[in-house]
């Protein structure tokens, strides 16, 4: 379905996409002197903000058309490919109109499909086509990330890509943006050889841990990276706390080469089948559990029960995830694996009540 990532503008010859470059482009000097420094460090594709969509007005919203251009003056000086964020049909004219090479589409527009077909008709309308990245939505919402990614390929775009910028949660987490890597590895499995970049520095929203998001979401696979660094990011209008130098960028880049791919191992292969032999007993447990869950139902059905007994839940999940962190499981996998397994449980319930009364009927 899709073309491989060589055919996005400022892939590397090792097949890598690093996009570089500030959350904004705030002024003239500010964007020319972190680009001259990213070309520096090898970096071929300058990124920058020039419409900011803020979560409250008020704050700084990007300098709009006069930043483009900047990023038309940065590709005259450093031969660096641009790259900027559209959310309208005018964005995406102007972009392509000041020779802007890569469009990405962002995390608000993406979850809006009115936004995103508006986007995607421009595009079938110009003829100069940018390569085009579509970031996942705000919510982890795998389909609506697809149905974005589909409508832009339905435009007639083949130099398309996704960026894994996490997605936004309630409650505490050392993350600005939890990852929740399973969402990014289920879209290339659906969507087979869709370039996927990262998004650490919205993931994380700390500068400190950039590089440690990058170094896995590499290891993971991923096809390339893009990244915020700003000349002098304390004083950066917008996400200052997640922007990087370009110095920072430059030894992080050193320490990403990328890990060796699969190789023959007869112990690899051991230890692999032992994993599938792990896998087969798992769903034969849970098939066990599935049939005495319908055994529950049953008996709930006869005794007039309702399905879900909410306080029984509570103490099973409380147990178990105390005995699973015990042993080395995460709380969070403990509560994503109990949850699946009581809905599926409460489905078996549920369909086997409602066969019993078509049945009877």
């Amino acid at each position: 379905m899709f073309t491989d990532l060589q055919t996005i503008p400022g892939t590397a010859d090792n097949g890598s996409l690093l996009i570089a470059g500030p959350c904004s482009a705030e002024s003239r000097d500010q964007v020319m002197a972190t680009a001259r420094r990213l070309a520096a460090a090898g970096v071929r594709v300058f990124r920058a903000g020039v419409w900011k969509p803020r979560t409250r007005p008020g704050g700084f919203e990007g300098v709009g058309l006069p930043a483009l251009q900047w990023l038309a003056d940065v590709k005259a000086e450093t031969g660096m490919i641009t790259a900027t964020e559209v959310a309208t049909r005018d964005h995406l004219e102007a972009a392509v109109d000041a020779g802007v090479d890569i469009v990405w589409i962002g995390a608000r527009t993406s979850a809006n499909p009115f936004a995103v077909q508006e986007i995607a008709d421009a595009i079938a309308s110009t003829s100069e086509q940018p390569a085009v990245l579509v970031k996942n939505p705000v919510s982890p919402d795998l389909e609506l990330w697809i149905g974005a990614l589909q409508r832009i390929y339905d435009a007639g775009v083949r130099r398309l890509g996704a960026i894994h910028r996490g997605f936004s949660t309630y409650g505490e987490s050392k993350y600005r943006n939890p990852p929740h890597w399973s969402i990014p590895i289920e879209l290339r499995r659906r969507l087979a050889g869709l370039p996927v970049i990262c998004d650490p520095s919205h993931i994380t929203g700390h500068a400190d841990m950039v590089a440690s998001v990058a170094r896995q979401a590499i290891d993971m696979g991923f096809d390339g990276l893009i990244i915020e660094s700003h000349i002098e990011p304390c004083r950066a209008l917008s996400d200052s706390a997640q922007q990087i130098t370009p110095d920072q960028l430059k030894a992080l880049m050193a320490d990403l080469a990328p890990r060796r791919g699969c190789v023959d191992s007869p112990t690899l292969d051991d230890l692999r089948r032992r994993i599938d032999e792990i896998d087969d007993e798992l769903l034969e447990v849970v098939a066990r559990r599935m049939s005495i869950a319908r055994e529950i139902g049953a008996y709930k059905r006869l005794n007039g029960m309702a399905v879900i007994q909410p306080d029984r839940y509570n103490t099973l999940m409380s147990r178990r995830i105390t005995a699973g962190t015990d042993i080395g499981l995460s709380e969070n996998f403990m509560r994503q694996l109990l949850a699946a397994l009581h809905e599926e449980s409460v489905r078996h319930q549920i369909e086997d009540g409602k066969n019993d009364r078509e049945i009877t009927e």
